[in-house]
């Protein structure tokens, strides 16, 4: 069995990293870690673990965990997962890390977006991006791997094929994205009151989104050069889901069929990325609660540009159902493990 500590495990992706790994064979729970619940039990914090989780919440102790624990997961806010780790923790175990500390590998651009200092910027270069149909090789067996966000996820996914072939001017991308509230956490914000929210559409970091130098920086790989791009944000009056509508320009004419054989080259052998049939677009509902991205695209002939659709649950594989996947293949476990979850509806 993998023993798994969990540093965080009473915000939203904590939770659902708990829920998730209850069902999965090989693993077992050690450390329930929350600095506000320390002592409390777990299912006094989350009712819905009554009679299943007996265990108390524990504090944020990384050197105690990595004595106990063979992977600890870090779901907390930027900047405590740089500020813990060090050389011993990491020859004891295995870090997959939810916050962005260790996504983007220009410390400079992490610290101007972020705007905190990067407490250990000489783990970010031997830190792999956890992206896992795209870095897949690149996990197995690593110390540390960043876990990307939810935006990133499906805006890369969305995208990467498009970019990777050639088939999208890339400095011509626009991302228009939308989030449940639970993608801000669960922390007291008065922005995410009920009243606040319900009944309620809007943008937020437009033109400044944390996530935009990750989706540059990640296509910009699939491409092979730099790249700037425009991202914006919503915030809708749902508990989970992540919906992302993207332009870009074609480089030429392309049909139906000669893109959907590119989607298919990257992603037919893809457990958790389904292309969806022609002019069905993506939906928020029909991946609630599992790990799969429906993906799609429509060409506007009139303009020459494409328009792509994406859709995901922020908190499974836009946060824990992406972190046990890249922990299924740092251990060398089939990669669907613990996740083979048909999503909920309704």
């Amino acid at each position: 069995m993998i023993k798994v500590g969990i540093i965080g495990s009473t915000g939203y992706a904590g939770q659902e990293l708990v829920r998730l790994l209850l069902g999965h064979k090989e693993a077992e729970i050690v450390w329930f870690g929350s600095r506000s619940y320390i002592d409390k039990k777990y299912y006094e914090v989350f009712g819905n673990m009554f009679e299943i989780v007996d265990a108390k919440c524990l504090d944020d102790n990384m050197d105690e965990l990595a004595e106990k624990a063979d992977v600890i997961f870090t779901a907390t806010p930027q900047g405590l997962c740089a500020s813990l780790v060090n050389d011993e923790i990491l020859s004891k175990v295995k870090i997959v890390d939810l916050s962005a500390d260790f996504r983007i590998k220009d410390v400079s651009v992490y610290e101007k977006w972020y705007g905190i200092e990067h407490k250990s910027p000489e783990y970010i270069k031997e830190a792999v991006y956890g992206l896992c149909e795209i870095n897949r090789e690149d996990i197995i067996g690593k110390c540390l791997v960043a876990n990307p966000g939810c935006y990133t996820t499906c805006s890369i996914l969305s995208l990467y094929p498009l970019v990777k072939e050639g088939i999208i001017d890339p400095n011509s991308i626009i991302i228009d994205a939308k989030s449940g509230t639970s993608g801000a956490g669960r922390g007291a914000k008065i922005n995410n009151l009920y009243c606040e929210v319900n009944e309620n559409i809007k943008a937020y970091g437009v033109t400044s989104h944390r996530h935009t130098p990750e989706i540059e920086e990640q296509l910009g790989y699939a491409c092979g050069k730099e790249i700037l791009l425009n991202f914006t944000p919503h915030l809708v009056p749902m508990n989970r889901g992540i919906l992302v509508t993207a332009y870009g320009n074609l480089t030429k004419q392309y049909t139906y069929d000669e893109i959907k054989a590119i989607y298919d080259k990257y992603y037919k052998d893809e457990y958790f990325v389904r292309v969806l049939d022609k002019d069905v677009c993506p939906e928020t509902r029909w991946v609630e609660g599992s790990n799969y991205v429906d993906v799609n695209f429509k060409i506007d002939e009139r303009t020459g540009r494409i328009v792509v659709m994406g859709a995901l649950d922020n908190l499974v594989k836009g946060a824990a159902g992406q972190a046990v996947q890249n922990m299924n293949l740092i251990f060398g476990l089939p990669e669907t493990m613990g996740l083979e979850l048909a999503p909920m509806f309704p």
